[in-house]
């Protein structure tokens, strides 16, 4: 799926737009029972808690592809039988409306998941979109639809104890201590059949997690009984390994430089084209990066080489995985230093009476904490070597 993809489900999740007519889930504690179920009709549930309702679900498909959102892949074999892709295409085919098919997908959920000792809720939700055509100009027609997009969203949200403040009471007129439970952002969420050119794929999923780096792949197993990609962590630590290992002393401040700006640029120029499919990077466009940058063939093709071992063979990246595009820190085992990426030129690298140091020009005023500060002239003039 791509961006206006889930941006034309993310629309949909409003009283007045949607065809949702009940929820379903249940609340589960931190010994993994299940302590109560939701079965609740939108129609007679208050406009503020339904609305409720709407937003957890709406946040599963929140989040930036190839980050928090998550294409899950079925095999062929899977599609055509498996256990897995049964039980998803029962929860959709029966609306919901099977009692025991959804108690055999909560104890999917129950028996892998590991929210630590977290009470937790899970919501699930059939909708039914009759998705518009759109003209020559790619705008939608509401009034024309050629097909029905039929599909199951879930979300599992942690609940947390809300600490005893004082509240007030309209009815005694008076303030006491109140507490309770409340439910916080879904952790991890899904929605199945993809929907792909606007149409249902039941091929794919799509995974949400709210943290990048922790994807729970333990659900995936269970659920989908499939190997997620690399979360966005994973793929940034072996995009660096790679290099690093490739390029030895090669490695340096310069080459570093030159490959986030370069992948910066890029990342800002997917963002202007408002391109809603994601931005993608092949092994052979980074080696062409070092090969700009004057790296050995020698140590290029090494790199190619970690590449396809660490991603597989004619993987494709997203730039946006690899760097954080609105930052640029330097580190040593002391000191932090971080620079706005536009001017991460101004960071220099010296070797200054055998000792490492890193240079930053200081024209302007200086401040520690807060407070401006001068610079003394140095008296002695250090030689310097590169």
């Amino acid at each position: 799926m791509n961006l206006k993809e889930v941006s034309e489900l993310r629309r949909r999740f409003r009283m007045d737009r949607n065809a949702i007519s009940r929820i379903y889930g249940c609340f589960v504690n931190s010994s993994r029972e299940i302590v109560s179920y939701i079965d609740e009709s939108m129609g007679i549930l208050p406009q503020d808690e339904a609305d409720k309702y709407l937003n957890l679900l709406k946040k599963a498909l929140s989040g930036k592809i190839g980050k928090n959102l998550i294409d899950i892949i079925f095999s062929t074999e899977q599609v055509a039988d498996s256990d897995e892709h049964r039980l998803l295409m029962a929860l959709r085919d029966s609306e919901l409306k099977d009692g025991e098919i959804r108690e055999e997908f909560y104890q999917k959920i129950i028996n892998s998941l590991d929210l630590g000792d977290s009470n937790y809720l899970i919501l699930l939700a059939y909708d039914t979109y009759d998705v518009p055509r759109k003209n020559k100009n790619d705008e939608m027609d509401a009034d024309a639809s050629d097909a029905v997009f039929s599909y199951v969203v879930c979300c599992v949200c942690p609940v947390k104890e809300r600490k005893a403040e004082l509240g007030f009471f309209p009815g005694d007129n008076e303030f006491h201590s109140c507490a309770g439970q409340i439910v916080a952002a879904p952790e991890l969420g899904f929605l199945f059949p993809a929907f792909d050119d606007r149409a249902a794929n039941i091929n794919n999923a799509l995974f949400y997690s709210r943290k990048a780096d922790e994807i729970h792949q333990e659900v995936i197993d269970s659920v989908f009984h499939t190997t997620a990609p690399m979360s966005a962590a994973e793929q940034k630590e072996a995009f660096q390994n790679a290099l690093s290992e490739a390029l030895g002393d090669a490695c340096n401040m310069e080459l570093v430089q030159s490959i986030h700006d370069r992948l910066r640029d890029q990342i800002e120029q997917h963002k202007e084209s408002h391109d809603p499919e994601p931005l993608e990077l092949s092994v052979s466009d980074a080696a062409a990066i070092l090969r700009d940058n004057g790296v050995e063939e020698e140590k290029i093709l090494a790199f190619r080489d970690n590449c396809f071992a660490q991603f597989g063979d004619g993987a494709t990246l997203n730039p946006a995985n690899l760097i954080d595009s609105s930052r640029f820190e330097v580190k040593t085992a002391d000191a932090t230093i971080s620079v706005d990426p536009e001017h991460s030129y101004l960071v220099e690298t010296r070797i200054i009476d055998g000792r490492k140091y890193l240079l930053i020009p200081a024209d302007e005023d200086i401040e520690v904490n807060g407070f401006g500060v001068r610079v003394k002239a140095s008296k002695r003039r250090p030689t310097t070597e590169e």
